[in-house]
């Protein structure tokens, strides 16, 4: 049965002082400040007042996030993480508070090729809505990204009409209603902190579950209540096939903008995923290993190989990059150039046999007549 293996950054076994203390303060240590519950924050809000046994141990709180890290599938396997938290947070407002996965970060920003000092600006889960009638037909682009990362620089109002195609009237509000300061040098009005130049995408993959089952409490807050009242408990399994459906619906596509735009997406993963869609697709992810970006660009990190060893924080390593093509020409040359197309193709084809044994074990349940 699946297993929590850490909440509020630290294994589930460590009962050393500093990881009580943490899970006391409910503490992301990756954040560097309470935890939101992550990838599973719109549902794993715990509600203390109808839990006596908790709201003990969090007398000041009205409501706990269930901060489950990862899950550990099989006893001694790598766990897969759950929050996009755990494997990477960007920004450093609090440099002072954050001390973990700064590693991952730099390794993240690195591949986005920016000059070595240029301030970026982060916008966390932007929302981007767009419509357009193309031969009379509307199409639409609707899409968040996990991050989007931009220059800043001090840009005057007249730059700022000419990228945004607004007029200054209603540029002046937006910008003071999204907390930027304005200045006015000279006769013309600079926007501080604004973005310009290149945007880039950062898109963070991690595991969905399954849900759970609230009889066996194993669903994510049923778990996390359990391993914090010091009960044996069970944890809900990972959806396998959610986890890819959510990365090919938009792999391409957000890759594809980045590029339109003139920048590049990075999709930060962790190195079980990598191995599921290989097992899983057409698409052999691991032949894309390069040292350079490409049109689609994976970047892969693993958790240490004494990551059993229940002490501490553990720093995810080992960075990876896969980047390859979006697609490719080649269909009907031999030998056949892969592409990050084939993720949406079957890895193996079943041979007709097996589809009739399959079909052999139960008769039709119904007949209709071809027209």
């Amino acid at each position: 049965m699946p297993k929590l293996f850490e909440i509020f950054g630290y294994p589930i076994d460590d009962r050393s002082e500093e990881a009580q203390q943490n899970r006391m303060e409910a503490r992301c240590p990756f954040m560097g400040c309470d935890c939101d519950g992550g990838g599973n924050r719109y549902l794993s809000q715990i509600d203390l007042s109808r839990n006596p046994a908790l709201k003990e141990m969090f007398p000041n709180r009205a409501k706990l996030a269930a901060g489950v890290c990862s899950i550990q599938v099989k006893n001694n396997s790598a766990p897969w993480i759950v929050c996009p938290r755990r494997l990477l947070v960007l920004g450093r407002e609090r440099a002072g508070e954050r001390t973990h996965q700064i590693n991952a970060e730099i390794a993240t920003l690195r591949l986005l090729g920016y000059p070595s000092g240029t301030r970026l600006g982060i916008w966390p889960e932007v929302k981007l809505k767009f419509i357009s009638v193309i031969n009379e037909v509307q199409m639409s682009f609707d899409y968040t990204f996990d991050y989007l990362l931009m220059p800043i620089s001090s840009v005057s109002q007249s730059e700022i009409e000419s990228t945004t195609n607004l007029p200054w009237s209603k540029l002046q509000k937006l910008l003071q209603n999204g907390g930027y300061t304005i200045t006015k040098k000279g006769n013309e009005y600079y926007v501080e902190d604004c973005p310009t130049g290149v945007p880039s995408i950062i898109e963070i993959m991690t595991s969905s579950t399954s849900g759970g089952d609230k009889k066996a409490r194993s669903t994510i807050p049923m778990a996390f209540e359990d391993v914090l009242l010091g009960r044996p408990h069970n944890a809900p399994s990972i959806n396998y096939r959610q986890v890819w459906a959510r990365m090919v619906s938009q792999l391409i596509v957000k890759s594809e903008i980045a590029l339109n735009w003139g920048g590049k997406a990075i999709w930060v993963v962790q190195d079980l995923l990598v191995d599921y869609i290989c097992a899983s697709t057409a698409l052999n992810i691991r032949q894309f290993l390069s040292n350079n970006t490409s049109e689609v660009n994976l970047l892969s990190f693993s958790y240490q190989e004494n990551f059993a060893i229940p002490t501490g924080v553990i720093d995810l390593s080992n960075p990876q990059l896969f980047a390859g093509l979006m697609t490719s020409d080649s269909a009907n040359t031999s030998p056949r150039i892969p592409s990050f197309q084939d993720i949406i193709r079957a890895p193996i084809c079943p041979p007709l046999d097996r589809l009739l044994a399959a079909l052999a074990r139960r008769k039709p349940t119904n007949q209709v007549i071809a027209p």
